[in-house]
């Protein structure tokens, strides 16, 4: 996700690693505030009606379960002749009965899952590309300031939690509670007062021990998710960096460092594991006391001929149903719990406003000419640091201008000023007279085609990397693009041709193979102005001097930005500017400049000594 058109700024403002995560936990009222729209979408009646639907499905399943064991107690009762008939039926006709209440309670349930799973999934599915969405909108500040690899864990999580939310605490502890209310109401209406208080205290001792634990376990979860977090990352930046590790030797050293972070991680998974059996012995001995109490209440009942075999029976059914969904209480509610700290880190990050954003209204650019003009510019990746101090030039329409200049100039700074990576401090930076901060950033995008230095490639074939410039190509355009980039003859070569896999950001390709598909995919999107960043960098000399065929025959009635540290690619050009610590020093055609005798004439001739 890290924006790879140029490399990382140099002095950008430092910000927190795990500044896209919360520092506490998102309140439950503010998360299902959230999540509501996606449940019950206004412009949506129909997936409003399902949602409707599966809620009297659900209550139709808890309705039919609540009376199942009423069937099973006038089966005992008929079989040990006690107690009055039901429904007219025998013992084997409420054994039925019984079967088809199970049966039903089920089926319901089924059905309540069939019903809502569109909803849920369609939820999920906005949720997920709502938030990889707006972190394509953030900045490039944010982006080489944040790890790729907590990024996706924060977004991966928080759509888990949102998942989890949906299908345990709508349809887990909402059924729930309706079940223990009927439960609690068939108590009191068959038996008596008592057999509700020892249920009533057994649940309030359950949910307050369990309650109480989990949340001193909450901390303990959100340590072994940071030791997590900072292992996977660990293991994705070495991976990422596969040939400097194997470059320096390092396997082992990177071996070690991720052991060190699995360390971390195990000792905190192990304090988890350890509070969990605690919570599980205590939830165990809590349920298990309650559950003989009102069985000897129920026994004592029958004893005392109060009761029947069916009444105990049927005791016992229902403090099975009570029991069965508390076994899980502690594990959802903590599963819960840490749903909202995943959530409230998702949208957390969704509340992060991009730092260049376009206007209200807005309008796209309009480029009839090209004209590209800088405007006692001024910026600086930090405000104690300025880059650039009043910086201005001007590229007419269809002119070619060179960017030369020692490290640190602020070459590649212009570059992010005019894609609008950045946004200036001061002056402005315009095209065809149009400040780029007044347009969209689409059109602005969509009328500048970038070689970068570095050109990093999906993990997918070659045509579609060639075609990524313009996804509407036919594929004789693509093969022109490819054919103009001396891409044409290599493709051929290969078994597979256009459908060859470049591997992960193309490292089955040479970086020479990799810059030129980056230059054929310019070449396709064909736009009218044109910025290439040290785009033959990693070229051999004959490759250099074929692209730079390629790329002057595309220049042609293109405004053509380019920058460069090898003098001898940007002799051609129509005008050279000399930058020097954020200024405009010299400017001039190549061969000017060298009579001039001035900082060009000693660049070059310090790059000619190299080079003998």
């Amino acid at each position: 996700m890290r924006s790879s058109s140029f490399p990382a700024a140099r002095g950008a403002a430092a910000l927190p690693a795990d500044a896209a995560e919360p520092a506490a936990e998102a309140r439950p009222r503010e998360i299902l505030a959230r999540v509501g729209p996606y449940l019950w979408p206004r412009d949506r009646p129909g997936f409003r009606l399902r949602v409707v639907l599966a809620v009297l499905s659900m209550a139709l399943a808890k309705l039919v379960g609540v009376a199942t064991p009423l069937f099973y107690k006038g089966a005992v009762d008929r079989l040990s002749g006690e107690g009055v008939p039901m429904l007219a039926l025998g013992a084997v006709g409420l054994t039925v009965a019984y079967g088809m209440a199970r049966l039903m309670t089920v089926g319901f349930q089924q059905l309540r899952d069939v019903i809502f799973v569109r909803v849920g999934q369609q939820a999920l599915r906005e949720v997920a590309v709502e938030t990889f969405t707006h972190i394509h909108r953030m900045s490039l500040r944010y982006h080489i300031t944040r790890k790729t690899g907590g990024l996706s864990r924060v977004m991966e999580r928080g759509v888990k939690g949102i998942e989890f939310l949906l299908r345990f605490m709508l349809f887990s502890i909402g059924p729930l509670v309706l079940e223990l209310v009927l439960i609690c109401a068939v108590l009191v209406t068959l038996f008596d007062i008592w057999y509700l208080v020892a249920v009533a205290v057994t649940l309030a001792a359950y949910m307050a021990f369990t309650f109480r634990v989990t949340q001193w376990r909450l901390g303990l979860r959100r340590e072994m998710n940071a030791q997590d977090q900072d292992a996977n990352q660990k293991a994705i930046d070495s991976l990422l960096n596969f040939e400097t590790v194997k470059y320096f030797g390092a396997e082992a050293r990177e071996a070690a460092r991720y052991d060190r972070a699995m360390e971390g991680y195990i000792t905190a998974a192990v304090k988890s594991s350890y509070s969990l059996s605690a919570l599980n012995f205590g939830q165990s001995f809590l349920i298990t006391a309650g559950l003989v109490a009102v069985m000897v209440m129920a026994a004592v009942g029958v004893e005392r001929a109060t009761l029947t075999v069916g009444d105990f029976v049927m005791v016992n059914a229902y403090m099975i149903q009570v029991i069965q969904p508390l076994n899980f209480l502690g594990s959802v509610y903590r599963d819960i719990r840490q749903s909202f700290v995943d959530m409230g880190a998702m949208f957390h990050m969704l509340d992060q406003p991009p730092e260049v954003a376009d206007k209200p209204g807005a309008p796209a650019l309009k480029v009839p000419r090209g004209e590209v003009r800088f405007e006692a510019v001024e910026f600086g990746y930090e405000a104690a640091r300025p880059i650039l101090h009043g910086l201005s030039f001007a590229a007419a329409p269809g002119e070619t201008v060179a960017l030369v200049g020692p490290s640190g100039a602020g070459k590649s700074t212009i570059g992010r000023l005019l894609f609008r990576f950045y946004d200036v401090t001061g002056g402005r930076v315009a095209i065809d007279g149009q400040d780029v901060r007044d347009v969209t950033q689409d059109s602005l995008h969509a009328q500048i085609g970038v070689v970068p230095q570095d050109t990093v490639l999906f993990n997918d074939t070659l045509l579609y990397n060639i075609a990524y410039g313009r996804p509407e190509a036919t594929r004789a355009e693509i093969e022109a693009a490819a054919e103009a980039a001396q891409l044409g003859s290599f493709i051929a070569a290969l078994p597979q041709g256009y459908q060859t896999q470049v591997g992960e950001r193309g490292l089955r390709l040479s970086g020479g193979e990799k810059q030129r598909v980056g230059i054929a995919r310019t070449i396709l999107k064909n736009p009218p102005i044109v910025l290439l960043d040290e785009a033959t960098s990693a070229l051999d000399t004959q490759t250099e001097r074929d692209i730079q065929g390629a790329l002057k025959a595309m220049g042609k009635g293109r405004t053509v930005l380019t920058i460069a540290h090898r003098l001898s690619t940007v002799v051609d050009a129509d005008r050279i500017l000399v930058l020097e610590a954020g200024r405009v020093v010299e400017q001039g055609r190549h061969a000017e400049l060298l009579a001039a005798g001035g900082r060009y004439a000693a660049l070059w001739a310090a790059q000619a000594d190299a080079a003998g």
